[in-house]
């Protein structure tokens, strides 16, 4: 069992989630540890999902609800100004700390499993579980390299959160890769567990974009972070798998292409892009060794 002192605190960016959000809800309070606090940040939502989140506030104290007003568009950048607000908000003295998307379900031992995976290893700075794409009700695993976490489920101990500092917010994303890069560059294991599995009731990587809107922003996305270009090559072939079949992989190399002829800038530093890069060649380098 994981010690009862390791408090975790969970922020959650939510506009108009009113379909989605209530079973997240109901799988946070039934978790077998739960957070000290939960901070939902209802970013202008115009459905009822105040409402809803209100109706378990009234029930349970570690849940905190926020009406942030002052909001983009809806893109990424607007997701991260609400999680940072929320950050700015925390109250309470935690060991971890940790995003949940409001379109997500899992077991309730998630976060104690987790809490156990930490406690193994005290260089474990961010970890996660896997996720299941819920799409008309059939399960597609997200393809997803072990040593990475999805944004909407990342949870971090509080001494390399403190590293990290806020969220980075870029239109296109990101922010996920940048946090978790950043922790390795600071010596922490980021590490996502194949035997902790989550359901994500929204295809990845979205955003309110069309799926294959959303697969051409990654491409940009991706030259933003500075992947190398053998790198990128390689994760668009292999992500042909992915739905839409064949174009996925296609329009994610095709949004890479774009960046580099409409002069996208790089939004990192070239100490992160050494550092990137250098993962991804000895990633490459390992499968081929394989």
């Amino acid at each position: 069992m994981v010690n009862n002192n390791k408090r975790y605190v969970l922020i959650t960016a939510a506009r108009n989630e009113e379909a989605l959000i209530e079973n997240t809800i109901k799988c946070v309070i039934a978790q077998t540890i739960k957070p000290v606090l939960w901070i939902i940040v209802s970013d202008d939502s115009t459905d009822s999902t105040d409402e809803i989140v209100q109706s378990y506030v009234n029930k349970y104290d570690f849940i905190t609800l926020i009406r942030n007003k002052k909001t983009d568009d809806r893109n990424f950048a607007s997701k991260v100004y609400a999680v940072n607000l929320a950050i700015s908000k925390v109250n309470v003295d935690y060991d971890f700390i940790g995003i949940l998307d409001a379109d997500i379900t899992f077991e309730p031992n998630y976060y104690e499993m987790i809490l156990q995976e930490f406690e193994k290893d005290p260089k474990l700075g961010l970890a996660g579980g896997e996720f299941y794409d819920i799409i008309d009700g059939k399960k597609f695993r997200v393809i997803k390299s072990s040593m990475s976490v999805r944004g909407g489920i990342q949870l971090f101990r509080k001494a390399c959160f403190q590293q990290i500092g806020k969220f980075t917010p870029l239109k296109n994303g990101g922010e996920d890769v940048i946090t978790e890069v950043t922790a390795r560059m600071n010596g922490w294991k980021v590490k996502s567990f194949n035997h902790l599995m989550l359901e994500h009731h929204r295809v990845t990587g979205t955003g309110g974009w069309s799926v294959y809107e959303a697969k051409f922003k990654e491409g940009i996305l991706a030259h933003s972070m500075g992947y190398h270009p053998f790198f990128q090559i390689f994760k668009s072939f292999h992500r042909i798998i992915d739905k839409p079949y064949v174009i996925s992989g296609f329009l994610l190399f095709a949004g890479y292409i774009w960046a580099i002829i409409s002069g996208n800038k790089r939004k990192v530093s070239k100490e992160f892009i050494h550092f990137i890069r250098k993962e991804q060649m000895e990633r490459m380098k390992g499968l081929v060794v394989k």
